[in-house]
């Protein structure tokens, strides 16, 4: 599964690499959603009363996390450093098991997307997309090709299938890796901070393709950032957690239109609002 694949490619990769819109606050999330609008029925993601601990550690990650993505929504996951955001995304990715409550994904396993492209760099970026479709289940070499090569023009890299990620740059690897997350054919995305590492300008092209691929696909999208601007440029929902342990302190509903720019004036406007919360918060944990 892609997030089985991630994880032992990020640490392969380690060995190879050594040497005027408004948003509404509330403590449930109101106003009108952005489109595409979320499907009714089940929700996507479904996580109740989750806490997590870790062995040692006397105060929890996690405390009472309550959290519903509806099919098709796009929720971006917003706090300080430590809040318990990552250890989160992976309690919904299957990677491990809360302490306490429950997270249901119906749909099954999501795909995962990590911070690092996590590409095996022995492999061609359309045999990194390959290894995941064979887990799908594609077993033919002529049908994985032509899959890999349709979901690489999917996210803009035509011709790239025989490139090796050495080959390529930051903002293309990030490209190849949602590529494979897409292979993995979940209706559920998940995403930690994939952006975080790329420059300012590459990482704002990337957020114009994700959009466009959410509204292409209907995919229910978790976005994991401790950038407020980001965070506001993409969701339909920012879920702010507390610091230590990590609980839902406040959601926004972000009625911007899309297309949105990082620069935009009612985006601008929403972060400052957030932001401010955020130094709250940090300020709280810090007392």
């Amino acid at each position: 599964m892609t997030a089985t694949i991630e994880t032992a490619a990020r640490s392969a990769g380690a060995d190879a690499n050594a040497g005027t819109g408004t948003g509404t606050s509330t403590g449930t999330g109101t106003g009108a959603p952005t489109a595409p609008a979320a499907a009714a029925g089940p929700a996507a993601v479904r996580v109740s009363g989750v806490s997590k601990s870790f062995r040692g550690s006397a105060t929890p990650v996690l405390d009472g996390i309550d959290l519903d993505v509806a099919p098709g929504e796009f929720v971006c996951l917003l706090g300080a450093s430590g809040c318990g955001k990552s250890t989160l995304l992976n309690l919904v990715a299957g990677l491990d098991a809360p302490s306490a409550g429950t997270v249901e994904v119906p749909s099954g396993r999501p795909a995962l997307m990590f911070q690092e492209a996590a590409l095996f760099p022995w492999l061609t970026a359309g045999e990194n997309i390959g290894l995941a479709l064979r887990l799908r289940g594609l077993s033919g070499r002529r049908e994985r090709k032509a899959e890999a090569e349709r979901l690489l023009d999917l996210v803009r890299l035509r011709g790239s299938y025989d490139k090796r990620p050495h080959q390529l740059s930051g903002g293309m690897r990030q490209r190849v890796a949602l590529a494979r997350a897409l292979a993995q054919d979940s209706p559920v995305l998940l995403m930690d901070e994939p952006f975080a590492a790329l420059d300012a300008i590459t990482r704002d092209v990337l957020h114009e393709e994700l959009i466009r691929l959410w509204e292409a696909t209907g995919l229910a999208v978790v976005f994991v950032t401790h950038n407020v601007r980001e965070a506001v440029r993409l969701g339909q929902r920012v879920v702010l957690l507390s610091s230590r342990p990590g609980r839902v302190a406040q959601e926004w509903r972000v009625d911007i239109p899309q297309p949105r720019r990082i620069e935009d004036k009612a985006v601008a406007e929403l972060s400052v609002e957030i932001t401010e919360h955020l130094r709250q918060e940090i300020s709280r944990h810090g007392r």
